[in-house]
């Protein structure tokens, strides 16, 4: 059987760093995040006798180690179909792989949707969730639709994200800034085994409690200045941890840090736009629908800017019958 899912990465809002549980990417905290309409992973799984071999094809990279990933997925979802037929995976992104932005996450909620489904399961919102997060931690994050929370839990199955508010509960936009395609040096799942090693973890961990329930209430609300305020925070913060790990990771680029001032000038200047940024180069701009078009304008004129993606809150992973074989 044949089954194709369209999944959309996902951005921290309040983010998560750290692991309790490496095999089960179980965090050490909640989180909050907002599916993006733009970024997208479109994944063709089929199962048939007649293939000898399991074959992966991730039509924008050559990477050993994600194809390695992406069987162990296959691996579990075949053991819980209780089948045996080998797989044929074909996955395209609509944006720029292992950059930052967060392609494991619509990665493998794509290939979990499309393999369970071609594997003849029907499982229920939250076990896909739960399911992808054994992936991409961040994976379970884009199963659900619009504005989502991950629960942290503290075990395999307490550990999985639900919708908190639909796509068009606030018309918001998400402009990426790509200032850079390379692939970043230090993938977020090696990163993340370091975060323990910060002197402000622990402080991080005090409080993330408080600003997950902060966050939720700025969307309920629509209070963008008090959402913008926490998103640069939060991010920053973050970031500072991965600086005072050890090692140390710096996931900045010089044309990073100068669209970053660029920001600050603008708002200073009146225009009401927010960053927050992942573990890679690119950045997130939030701005509302009003002022859109004004930011794209600003963006147009800055030559560290080598692409630009608009995004929307979108729905969380589906399936399609467009197959890419």
């Amino acid at each position: 059987m044949k089954a194709t899912a369209i999944a959309p990465a996902n951005v921290g809002l309040i983010k998560y760093w750290g692991r309790i549980d490496e095999s089960l990417r179980i965090p050490e905290n909640g989180s909050i995040s907002v599916n993006l309409s733009s970024l997208t992973t479109t994944t063709t799984v089929e199962f048939h006798d007649s293939y000898e071999k399991d074959q992966v094809t991730i039509v924008e990279i050559e990477d050993v180690h994600a194809v390695g990933r992406v069987l162990e997925q296959i691996d579990r979802i075949r053991k819980r179909a209780n089948i045996k037929a080998k797989a044929r995976v074909v996955s395209h992104n609509s944006f720029p792989t292992s950059t930052g932005l967060s392609s494991s996450s619509s990665g493998f909620a794509a290939l979990t949707l499309a393999a369970s489904s071609a594997a003849g399961l029907e499982l229920s919102e939250k076990e896909l969730s739960i399911l992808a997060r054994l992936g991409s931690g961040s994976a379970c994050r884009s199963i659900p639709d619009g504005f989502v929370e991950w629960t942290a839990g503290s075990s395999h199955e307490s550990s999985y994200a639900y919708s908190v508010f639909p796509p068009d509960h606030w018309d918001i936009v998400d402009i990426v800034v790509v200032v850079s395609t390379t692939k970043k040096e230090v993938s977020s799942t090696q990163g993340q085994k370091y975060a323990r090693t910060s002197v402000f973890y622990p402080t991080r961990l005090s409080h993330i409690g408080q600003k997950i329930r902060e966050m939720k209430s700025y969307i309920e609300q629509k209070d963008f200045f008090a959402f913008g305020k926490t998103l640069e925070e939060e991010a920053l913060e973050l970031h500072a941890v991965m600086l005072t790990s050890k090692p140390p990771l710096l996931y900045f680029t010089s044309e990073t840090i100068t669209l970053l001032k660029r920001v600050l000038i603008w708002r200073s200047e009146g225009l009401p736009v927010f960053f927050t940024l992942n573990t890679g180069q690119d950045i997130h701009l939030f701005c509302e629908k009003k002022n859109q078009e004004t930011l794209l304008a600003n963006l147009k004129s800055e030559k560290e800017v080598q692409r630009i993606i608009v995004n929307n809150p979108a729905k969380g992973a589906r399936l399609t019958n467009n197959h890419l074989f």
